[in-house]
C-alpha cells in the first residue's frame, strides 16, 4: 500500500492523492509511505521518483546496516527498529529518502512508528512547523523511544531471575540468562550502528535540514547513548548472574560429591569385610563359631562409627 500526504502552500493537508497521476509539484512538500509494498508498487521508486538503483536495491534487500548515502537532491537513510512478538524480538528495516520538499519512507513490514507520526500529522494544528526533516526526526525519535520499554522489560526479567537464584536454583535459569544475553546482543547490533548514524548526521556538512534542527537530533543521539549504556550494564549483570549461578551449582555439586565420598569412605571397609566372608572357602576364621555373625556385625558397626567420628573430626 502506498499512502501519500501532500502539504499545500496554504498549509492544507491533502490525502486524496493517487501515485499514478499525482502532481507533486503543486505541494510545498509531501510524504509518500510505501507500506508493505508489492513488486509493482516498488517500481514507483525508480519510475516515478527516479531514485538511484543502488538505493532501491538496499530497500528491497532487507537488514542493510544503518547508514546514509548522499545523492544529488536527496539523502537516503537506512534505519533499524525493533519489535517484539510473543516468541521473539525482531529487527526490522525502515528506509527513508529525504529531500528539501519531500520524504519517502519504505518498509516491508507494518510500522507502528510511521502510523503514529502519520496520525499526528493529519490532526496537528501547527502544520506550518512540519517539513520533510521534521518527519524524519519524529520517526527516528519514535524508533529510539521504543527501545526503552524492551530494555526495561529485560531489567525486570533479570530481577526475577535474581530472586529465583537466591531462593531456589532451577535448571532453566541458565537458559533464560542466555536468551536475555542473545536479545541484548541483538539490541547492541541495532543500537550501535544507529548511534553512529546519528553522529554522522549531526556532523555532516551536507544536511541543512538537520542543522536547522540540531537540538532535536542531538536529543535522539543522547537517547541512543543511554540505551547503549543500559545494554552494556545489563550484559554485565547477566555475566555476573551467570557466574554466580554456575558457582552456586558448582558448590552444590561439591557438597553432593562430599556426601557421596563420606558414604563411600565409611562403607568401603565394611564392604571389604562382607566381601571376604562372602567367599566360599571351607576353612575360614570364626566361620564355624556360634557367635561369629554377631562378632563380625559388631566389628563392622565399630569400624563404621570410628570412620564417621574420624571424618567429622577432619571436618
Amino acid at each position: 500500500m502506498i499512502k501519500i500526504i501532500g502539504i499545500t502552500d496554504e498549509n492544507k493537508v491533502d490525502t486524496d492523492i493517487a501515485i499514478n497521476n499525482a502532481n507533486f509539484a503543486q505541494y510545498k512538500w509531501f510524504w509518500v509511505d510505501f507500506n508493505e509494498p508489492t513488486a509493482e508498487e516498488v517500481k514507483h521508486l525508480t519510475d516515478t521518483f527516479h531514485f538511484h538503483p543502488l538505493a532501491v536495491e538496499d530497500c528491497v534487500q532487507t537488514l542493510q546496516r544503518p547508514k546514509l548515502d548522499y545523492y544529488d537532491d536527496y539523502t537516503f537513510y537506512v534505519t533499524h527498529k525493533i519489535s517484539e512478538t510473543a516468541d521473539e524480538v525482531i529487527k526490522e528495516e525502515l528506509d527513508s529518502f529525504v529531500g528539501d520538499n519531500f520524504i519517502v519512507t519504505f518498509h516491508l513490514s507494518a510500522s507502528k512508528e510511521v502510523d503514529q507520526i502519520r496520525n499526528r500529522l493529519l490532526y496537528c494544528k501547527n502544520i506550518e512547523e512540519w517539513d520533510s526533516y521534521y518527519i524524519l526526526y519524529e520517526i527516528l525519535d519514535k524508533i529510539v523511544d521504543n527501545y526503552f520499554p524492551l530494555i526495561n522489560k529485560i531489567e525486570d526479567e533479570l530481577l526475577e531471575i535474581e530472586d529465583v537464584i537466591q531462593n531456589d536454583s532451577t535448571d532453566d535459569v541458565i537458559d533464560h540468562l542466555f536468551d536475555i544475553r542473545h536479545r541484548l546482543l541483538l539490541f547492541r547490533q541495532t543500537v550501535n550502528p544507529m548511534r553512529d548514524l546519528l553522529y554522522r548526521m549531526l556532523n555532516s556538512r551536507h544536511l541543512g535540514g538537520i542543522k536547522s534542527r540540531r537540538e532535536y537530533f542531538s536529543d535522539i543521539h543522547d537517547n541512543l547513548l543511554k540505551v547503549t549504556e543500559l545494554i552494556t550494564s545489563n550484559r554485565e549483570v547477566t555475566t555476573d548472574m551467570r557466574d554466580s549461578y554456575l558457582s552456586m551449582v558448582s558448590h552444590q555439586s561439591n557438597n553432593l560429591m562430599k556426601t557421596l565420598t563420606i558414604m563411600t569412605s565409611i562403607f568401603s571397609p565394611l564392604t571389604l569385610i562382607s566381601g571376604i566372608y562372602g567367599m566360599n572357602f571351607k576353612h575360614m576364621a570364626i566361620l564355624q563359631w556360634e557367635y561369629g555373625y554377631y562378632a563380625v556385625m559388631g566389628l563392622m558397626l565399630i569400624i563404621g562409627v570410628l570412620m564417621y567420628l574420624w571424618i567429622k573430626r577432619k571436618d
